[in-house]
């Protein structure tokens, strides 16, 4: 049974692999993207499959007429994919105030406007099925990434928030965790901060550890996004690429570790 899918950033990267993706078997989507053009192809030979979106997620407003456009043209919305936003790269010394609002504008607060439009659709329908595009660097940390780490860790505590309180509803909610792909994420969609030369050797560091094989596979995603779109009982959470789980197994092992030498100072922080 075909699914009706509204997905946000589908001008290029995921966005643009996966709607084509569900298009290629049948589903019918619901594509924004900032400039629409970008959609053309997809418009061009999927017809009226495809109904494309201009949308700025930062705008609230615009975010809730295009979950209504969305609605009145396909009668539905059966999963929404979260999956427009962008990197900050800079050291946290460097980032101006401007450039930390902006990040958290698109990928925290424009997540979150576009989840609050769909909700009343979904609870009405008694169904439907959120995915967050988060990151693994929403459960690890990478330097001269601080803002969009932050970004990420905010989705997931919202995400993680959202399904015990949508459960009820037929709501279901995932996070999709993915290590590094080789998108334009890291270059035409990314910004930079204003420079401090003493970040230099971190920087050169960071470079030179983000070789092109740690990168996954773009195209390689959609077997699991369409698994995770048809699971009847999807995950809170999927890492994406070979990469996400060791790093994040390694983190959380080394968390657990300082919280178990810390116990007995903790406990007695308690007070009886």
């Amino acid at each position: 049974m075909s699914k009706t899918i509204l997905i946000t950033g589908a001008s290029r990267g995921f966005g643009k692999i996966w709607a084509e993706a569900f298009l290629k078997r049948g589903d019918k989507v619901a594509a924004t993207a900032r400039n629409i053009d970008t959609l053309n192809d997809l418009v061009q030979k999927y017809g009226d499959s495809v109904l494309p979106i201009q949308l700025d997620v930062n705008n609230r407003e615009a975010c809730f007429a295009a979950v209504k456009q969305a609605k009145e043209h396909f009668g539905r919305i059966d999963v929404l994919i979260n999956n427009a936003g962008y990197g900050l790269f800079g050291a946290i010394e460097e980032t101006s105030e401007q450039e930390a609002r902006d990040q958290m504008e698109t990928n925290f607060f424009g997540l979150l406007w576009v989840t609050q439009a769909v909700l009343p659709v979904m609870r009405g329908q008694k169904s439907g099925h959120i995915i967050q595009v988060s990151s693994f660097l929403g459960l690890v940390t990478l330097p001269v990434l601080g803002l969009y780490n932050a970004s990420k860790f905010a989705v997931e505590g919202l995400s993680e928030t959202l399904a015990t309180e949508v459960a009820a509803f037929g709501i279901k909610v995932s996070l999709v965790e993915p290590n590094g792909f080789a998108t334009d994420w890291a270059g035409a969609s990314a910004f930079q901060t204003q420079p401090n030369e003493v970040y230099n050797p971190l920087k050169k560091a960071f470079q030179e550890g983000s070789t092109p094989e740690i990168f996954g596979v773009p195209e390689a995603t959609t077997e699991a996004i369409i698994k995770l779109v048809d699971s009847s009982n999807p995950p809170l959470r999927l890492l994406l690429g070979k990469i996400a789980f060791p790093a994040v197994k390694q983190a959380y092992e080394q968390r657990l570790a300082a919280w178990e030498q810390w116990r007995e100072v903790s406990d007695a922080a308690h007070g009886k």
